[in-house]
C-alpha cells in the first residue's frame, strides 16, 4: 500500500491498469451476448422436446443430448458423419477457390473499361437470378451426376458475391490518388496492384467472407441433386430424412452448420490479418 492510499484510505489505481480492465471487460461483452443466446436456444428447445412435443412425436425435435449421443458418440454414424464431412468440405473448398479465381478475374476486367463492366456485368447478374433447380438438368447433361457436377453447382452460387464485392472495391479507390498517379505517368498495372487491388481489399474480403457460407450451402445443394459416387453431407441428411433417422440428420445439419462458420471466421481472420491495421486506422 502506498503513503497516499494509507493517508486517504483510497485505493490507487494503477494507470496502465485501465485500458487492461477494459480489454477485459470488452472481451466479456463480446463472449457474454452470444452465449446468453445459445443458452436460450437450447432451453427453448428442450422446451419443445419435453413439454410441447408428445413422446411420439418427440422424434421431430429430439433433444440435444440425444442427437450427441446418437450421431456423435455411436461409432458408426461418427464415421460415416466424417466421411461426408470430408467430401462435402472438398467441395466447398475447391469450388470458393475457383469462384475466387473467376470472380476476382472477371471483377479486374470489368474495372478497366467502363464498355466492358456494361457487356459482362448484366450477365454476371443474370447468372445470379437464374435458380440453380432450373440449371440441375443442364448440369447433368453436361458434366454427369458426379464430383464435377456438385463442384459446378458450388461455383455457380458462390460466384456472385465476390465479382460484386471485388468490383466494388477497385471503383472505390480514392479519386485523387487516381489523378497522382495519373499525373505521375503510372502504366495501367500500377495502378492496378498500387492502388486499386489495396482500395479494394476490404470489399473483397467482404464478399469472400460471403461466399465462404454459400459454396457451403452449394456443396450441400450439389450433394442433394446429384446424388451418385461417395456422400457428403448433403446425401446423408436426405438418407437420414426419408429413414426417419432424426438424431442423426440433426448432427449432419449441425456439422454444416459448423463448417460454414468455421469457413466464414477464417476469411475474417484472414482479412483482419491482411488489412485489418491500416484499414482500421483509416477509418480512424
Amino acid at each position: 500500500m502506498s503513503v497516499l492510499e494509507a493517508s486517504t484510505g483510497i485505493a490507487v489505481i494503477d494507470a496502465g491498469e485501465m485500458p487492461q480492465r477494459r480489454r477485459r471487460r470488452m472481451r466479456l461483452w463480446r463472449v457474454l451476448p452470444p452465449v446468453g443466446v445459445f443458452a436460450l436456444i437450447v432451453g427453448g428447445w428442450y422446451t419443445i422436446s419435453y413439454y410441447v412435443l408428445d413422446e411420439s412425436r418427440r422424434f421431430l425435435l429430439p433433444p440435444p443430448h440425444q442427437i450427441i449421443d446418437v450421431g456423435f458418440l455411436d461409432p458408426i454414424n461418427f464415421q460415416n458423419l466424417m466421411r461426408g464431412l470430408w467430401l462435402t468440405t472438398e467441395v466447398a473448398l475447391l469450388g470458393l477457390a475457383i469462384a475466387i479465381v473467376i470472380g476476382v478475374a472477371g471483377a479486374v476486367v470489368m474495372s478497366q473499361a467502363r464498355w466492358l463492366e456494361l457487356s459482362l456485368y448484366p450477365w454476371a447478374v443474370i447468372l445470379q437470378t437464374i435458380p440453380v433447380l432450373a440449371l440441375v438438368p443442364l448440369i447433368a447433361l453436361w458434366t454427369g451426376f458426379g464430383f464435377q457436377s456438385r463442384l459446378l453447382v458450388c461455383v455457380l452460387i458462390a460466384l456472385f458475391p465476390i465479382i460484386a464485392n471485388t468490383l466494388f472495391g477497385l471503383q472505390s479507390a480514392d479519386a485523387g490518388l487516381r489523378d497522382l498517379f495519373r499525373l505521375h505517368g503510372a502504366g495501367r498495372f500500377t495502378r492496378l496492384f498500387k492502388l486499386l487491388f489495396p482500395a479494394s481489399l476490404p470489399a473483397m474480403f467482404a464478399g469472400f467472407r460471403i461466399s465462404a457460407g454459400l459454396s457451403v450451402i452449394g456443396a450441400l445443394v450439389g450433394d442433394l441433386f446429384f446424388k451418385q459416387g461417395e456422400p457428403g453431407l448433403g446425401i446423408l441428411i436426405d438418407v437420414y430424412r426419408s429413414r426417419l433417422q432424426t438424431e442423426q440428420m440433426y448432427a449432419a445439419v449441425l456439422l454444416a452448420s459448423l463448417l460454414g462458420i468455421a469457413v466464414f471466421l477464417f476469411f475474417g481472420w484472414l482479412g483482419r490479418r491482411v488489412v485489418g491495421k491500416w484499414y482500421q486506422a483509416g477509418r480512424g
